[in-house]
């Protein structure tokens, strides 16, 4: 069974769930103390199976935890209807496939924004990195736009929602855990603010919107938190993890070079060749069978994403990078009651930089062997440095 602390498992995770896969679709993995699925249709089970759900269990000890545990509690994210139900509803108009269009063209200026300066970098200093001038800041600052908060609050966000995803990963450091804790009472503290502001002042923005609505002020706070940091983590590690699969892969860059159009299912390609996010658990709310294996009311079983989008018994050659795959049926934005609220958004952020970066930077290359995050739940770069 894999060790999700290896550096060499981290460098390319792939090849260990394919021998997973050959052996069976759900696993046992005493390391992480829950199961897993690995192939497609047991992962897909997983994210839809109505006697799975999202159950939110405090992080111990309690008194150490205020600001993470209220910041889970309250989430869209872990919960499950009827609460769930509640509170999907009142965000979801939000994403709406009209709204979210309409976004569009002020994500195309941005991203094309972003790379104008990141040009300019490389051609004053010979190279830059990718994440600190396009994919970090491009996501904040549409998803503070939607929430109508400063763009200039931008890097304390990212900053605070680096630390509290750590939590995320199994076997976390105590000091990294306090982290977690202090980065999750700032945020909330500056989101209770923001949120007390429009309950006096309101204005056309989603916050607003969400203050209005039938929410408690933890919930506000709680879904606001939840927007920025699902929407910032995804979108900077598919860009990330896109544009180094990209240039590794320099016959693939070379065609989206020659036809930026191919930027959509582009996007759904990086999502599933290496996907952002590698796993996503789920508690048995009763006795629960998946692909013939039991999961006993309470215990956990993950889908394994990352596995599951390289099952050659759905992806033909499912190792080969293919920006123009179609279909594409990766589950990279989760299923079921779960399915990313913001994945229509998210679409449009990643296909705005590639195209971006097609057109203005058509010679990037890699300037250097880019950092991997050492983590393994919310796969990433922590550095990567291009050139032109």
């Amino acid at each position: 069974m894999f060790d999700p602390r290896d550096p060499a498992f981290l460098a390319d995770p792939y090849p260990a769930f394919a021998e997973l896969r050959a052996r069976g679709p759900v696993h046992r993995h005493d390391g992480l103390g829950l199961s897993v699925a690995v192939s497609h249709e047991a992962a897909s089970a997983v994210l839809r199976h109505r006697g799975l759900g999202r159950i939110w269990v405090d992080a111990t000890p309690l008194e150490q935890f205020a600001s993470f545990n209220l910041l889970h509690r309250h989430s869209l994210l872990e919960n499950e209807p009827p609460a769930h139900t509640r509170l999907r509803r009142l965000v979801s108009s939000a994403f709406a496939r009209g709204h979210v269009e309409r976004l569009r063209p002020a994500v195309d200026a941005l991203a094309d924004r972003l790379v104008a300066d990141l040009a300019e970098r490389i051609a004053a200093d010979g190279e830059a990195d990718l994440l600190e001038h396009l994919a970090q800041p491009l996501p904040v600052a549409v998803i503070a736009e939607l929430l109508g908060i400063p763009a200039a609050d931008g890097p304390r966000l990212v900053e605070w929602s680096n630390a509290i995803v750590k939590m995320y990963e199994y076997g976390l450091p105590q000091p990294r855990r306090e982290a977690a804790e202090q980065a999750a009472a700032a945020f909330a503290g500056y989101l209770r603010a923001k949120a007390d502001d429009r309950a006096i002042s309101p204005g056309d923005d989603l916050l607003s919107h969400l203050v209005a609505a039938d929410l408690t002020g933890d919930e506000v706070v709680a879904t606001a938190v939840l927007l920025l940091m699902a929407g910032h983590e995804a979108t900077v590690n598919v860009v990330g993890n896109g544009v180094h699969a990209l240039l590794s892969h320099r016959e693939q860059w070379e065609r989206l070079v020659a036809d930026p159009d191919l930027a959509p299912t582009a996007t759904e390609e990086l999502i599933r060749y290496d996907s952002p996010l590698q796993l996503f658990e789920r508690t048995a709310t009763t006795d629960v069978e998946i692909a013939g294996h039991r999961v006993a009311a309470g215990d956990r079983i993950a889908a394994l994403l990352g596995a599951a989008a390289r099952d050659p018994e759905v992806f033909a050659r499912p190792d080969v990078l293919d920006i123009g795959r179609t279909p594409n049926p990766h589950l990279g934005f989760g299923g079921g009651v779960h399915y990313c609220l913001g994945a229509p958004l998210a679409r449009i952020e990643i296909a705005a930089a590639l195209t971006a970066l097609a057109r203005r930077l058509p010679g990037l290359r890699l300037a250097d062997t880019a950092r991997r995050r050492p983590e393994f739940v919310i796969r990433g770069f922590a550095h990567l440095p291009v050139t032109a």
